[in-house]
């Protein structure tokens, strides 16, 4: 770091940085230590507890078997993937001192311990999130027999643990890698950045898949076809369907969300070195980096700001949790500024347009979360017309309420990307009006996608607050299941309006998590249009080490629709994410035909009239083995697809591609998650009417049974398919920027060596074919008890009291 020549200032806020990391985890740890002194409530709260936290951690445990294989042979490759090209020049100016080869292998070793770093940072942030989750649900619904206010702030803090961990690792990684590479950091951060996107998908697409399949049987079967409460615990799924909300939205978000906040640095940072070969200025580096350190203690303040209202409904809760969101997003703004005027209004700096400009950018991110936030609120919220329009459409039954949904999600998603064009125009606005006479096109063009970067830095400034709310989802609907299950029979009024506080936590927690998503979504495009400004500097670079002159650079002559092969690349980018969804939701409906199957079994041996006792453990078991079963397969497609299209089209189409994707990823994954937010608010409306048979109102209902169609089929939408877009986009895009240097290098050679590239495509063809047929495979039979390899479900004991008769 000390190499770079860095002011004493810019070695100081560095160093600051590092320290606000720290603070970000130590408050993490203190939040958690405040809610595990909080009541856990009665035996049989805990005996529900201790059944979701064992199927959570157990699932976890299966996933990590499953998923390190891949990442050991990863981390090899990403080793050696930097002896096929030339280094760096910001490798071989970092170690002058060293021979190029061992440039490369100190590139190699940093660039895979950074892929373990980014993998594991990942993982933990998922596996502590999803563990401080379970702690909290039931001292959540503990606290909901005392007061609203109570359970919402146990709620929100504890997602705040997870924010807090996600914003500190994230921080604490890059600063790192940057003290120690220095201009080299862009090499090793790609590994870094790869590494948590990987992970952020395993765990995406693996908690996706449990949580829905089992969120599924046991709705189909319990509520619609015997007519029971969502968590009755007589249902055998309703222990599955309370740990998938666990390692699917904590966990899967967690990381998600982490993955995210990595990728937008790692490209903020490959830009912002471009700018410092234009300008000779490290600002370009040092800025985003600060503006990170400024989010976490932003987050902090704004977590105090979360207060519940005097009347204690849902609208309280949703207006508390955005005041905190808001304050948060004010006090960052301001910061940025003075950020900027103290760093950045120097006289060197003014020749490249003004202090002005980088806090400018920075603040259109911090505008577009609020404005996707309020926009999702809008078509998920149970507030606003779009879903009192679904509710109204379940009149006439399941399939205009469905249509009503499709429909919503279509429209929201043009909404969102007007919204990320029109931030992409700012940064046109911002950056495009530079007047420098050292400034070219091309100088231009990077200029405006280091803006579009840091857009995304802002946008996700706020990370602490947008985990804690995704969190507070998954907490809030585990502590109404808890209470569901623990006071089953109970009627009482304190029983009933603790009930009611969880139904209406849970209401405001599908919103939130509909509106973290959506963040999450307009992140992914942001980072990947950032990505993309880094790969066409890659490419560019790659192609001037060979010779190429400068005018048929990628750079110069940019990305061109009108050549057939980047066309093809093109629509081979934009289904992808229709292939990926497809076989997403595919794996969701054969795991939850098993469920489905299961639990019919065990009420026909008289689960529902107490002869037997529900195994919960069959459920756990189907969902698990079907989520491992798809884990390997989704993710080769987002690291091989792109592969083979540059090995193969080259790297013209590999930039096509790349276009398709991010545009076609983009609107797929609103209109999924909208769809299925709206889907499940509009059920949950239904429920919270006065239950009355005759006028067809409430649970039990003909509209209820339609609302709760909906929201299975809404499930996977937006809790599988639709959140696994995100991190698909950026392990797409990463892999491209990674791949593109050998690619450049490779794509004009011949004889051997020419042969040996195409037997590695045709090679990686084949890997991408099984992936495929792996993913198509049918479930087993499943008309056979023995087909399922079931044990037995165990007899109800009877009383001791009958014992002793």
């Amino acid at each position: 770091m000390f190499e770079m020549g860095l002011t004493p200032t810019e070695t100081a806020a560095i160093w600051a940085i590092f320290g606000i990391a720290i603070v970000g985890l130590l408050y993490a740890w203190f939040l958690r230590s405040q809610i595990m002194q909080e009541d856990k409530g009665t035996e049989k709260m805990q005996e529900v507890w201790n059944a979701i936290k064992d199927g959570a951690n157990a699932y976890l445990q299966k996933q990590l078997r499953s998923i390190l294989p891949l990442i050991a042979v990863l981390t090899v490759v990403l080793f050696f993937s930097v002896y096929i090209v030339p280094p760096s020049p910001e490798a071989l100016e970092r170690f002058k001192a060293s021979s190029p080869d061992q440039v490369r292998l100190i590139i190699g070793f940093a660039r895979a311990i950074a892929f373990v770093m980014g993998a594991g940072f990942s993982l933990l942030v998922g596996r502590i999130g999803m563990r401080m989750a379970v702690e909290a649900n039931v001292r959540v619904a503990s606290a909901s027999k005392r007061s609203f206010g109570e359970a919402l702030r146990i709620a929100y803090r504890a997602g705040t643990v997870t924010g807090m961990l996600t914003d500190g690792l994230g921080l604490l990684g890059g600063t790192i890698i940057f003290m120690i590479l220095g201009i080299a950091a862009p090499d090793a951060l790609l590994g870094f950045g790869f590494g948590g996107t990987l992970l952020a998908l395993f765990m995406r697409v693996g908690g996706g898949i449990f949580t829905k399949a089992a969120d599924v049987g046991a709705d189909l079967v319990g509520k619609v076809e015997a007519g029971i409460p969502e968590d009755d615990p007589r249902n055998p799924a309703v222990i599955a369907d309370l740990v998938g909300d666990n390692v699917g939205d904590c966990a899967g978000m967690a990381a998600d969300i982490f993955e995210s906040y990595e990728v937008t640095i790692v490209s903020g940072l490959i830009l912002g070195l471009a700018l410092w070969h234009i300008t000779g200025r490290l600002e370009w580096i040092i800025f985003p980096l600060m503006v990170r350190g400024i989010g976490v203690f932003s987050s902090i303040i704004g977590t105090y700001f979360v207060k519940a209202g005097q009347t204690g409904k849902s609208e309280d809760a949703m207006k508390a949790i955005f005041s905190g969101f808001l304050t948060s997003a004010l006090v960052s703004a301001a910061l940025f500024f003075i950020a900027g005027l103290m760093y950045l209004n120097t006289p060197a700096m003014n020749e490249w347009g003004g202090w002005w400009r980088l806090p400018m950018a920075v603040g259109v991110g911090v505008l577009l979360a609020i404005v996707i936030d309020r926009l999702t609120e809008y078509f998920t919220g149970t507030h606003a017309s779009p879903v009192n329009e679904v509710k109204k459409a379940a009149d006439t039954g399941p399939a205009t309420l469905i249509l009503n949904g499709i429909s919503l999600g279509f429209e929201s998603s043009v909404w969102s990307v007007l919204v990320i064009a029109l931030t992409i125009i700012a940064s046109i606005a911002i950056f495009g009006t530079i007047q420098n006479p050292a400034l070219d096109a091309v100088g231009r063009s990077t200029f405006i996608l280091y803006g579009v970067a840091m857009t995304g830095i802002g946008m996700l400034t706020l990370t602490g607050n947008n985990v804690a709310m995704d969190s507070f989802g998954p907490i809030s609907d585990n502590a109404n299941g808890i209470g569901e299950m623990a006071w089953s029979g109970k009627t009482d009024k304190a029983t009933k309006d603790a009930q009611q506080i969880m139904a209406d936590l849970d209401a405001v927690g599908n919103t939130t998590k509909a509106i973290t998503k959506g963040v999450a979504i307009g992140s992914a495009v942001i980072a990947a249009v950032s990505l993309f400004g880094s790969f066409l500097v890659d490419v560019s670079r790659a192609q001037a080490g060979l010779g190429i002159p400068f005018a048929e650079q990628i750079q110069a002559i940019g990305i061109r629709v009108d050549i057939p092969q980047v066309f093809v690349g093109m629509l081979i980018g934009g289904a992808l994410p229709w292939l990926f969804s497809s076989f997403a939701i595919q794996a969701v409906a054969r795991a939850a035909s098993l469920i489905v199957l299961e639990v019919r079994r065990q009420f026909k041996l008289g689960v529902l009239e107490g002869k037997v006792k529900p195994d919960y453990a069959q459920a756990v078991e189907i969902s698990t083995t079907a989520a491992q079963k798809e884990l390997v397969s989704l993710a080769l497609l987002g690291i091989v697809t792109p592969i083979v299209v540059g090995i193969f089209l080259h790297v013209e189409a590999l930039g096509g591609f790349l276009a398709g994707i991010i545009v076609s990823g983009q609107l797929l994954a609103v209109f999924l998650n909208n769809s299925g937010g709206a889907w499940d608010n509009a059920k949950k409306l239904i429920e919270d009417e006065p239950k009355d048979p005759a006028r067809n109102l409430g649970k039990g209902s003909e509209r209820h049974k339609a609302g709760v169609v909906g929201d299975t089929v809404g499930d996977p939408f937006k809790d599988t398919a639709g959140p696994a877009l995100n991190p698909m986009i950026k392990v797409v895009n990463l892999v491209a920027v990674i791949i593109a240097p050998i690619v450049v290098q490779y794509q004009h050679v011949n004889g051997a060596t020419q042969l040996a590239v195409w037997a590695v495509g045709v090679a990686l063809l084949g890997l991408l074919a099984w992936a495929v047929m792996r993913s198509k495979a049918p479930a087993p039979s499943m008309s056979m008890e023995a087909e399922l390899k079931v044990k037995p479900v165990e007899k109800a004991k009877p009383s001791a009291k009958k014992k002793r008769k």
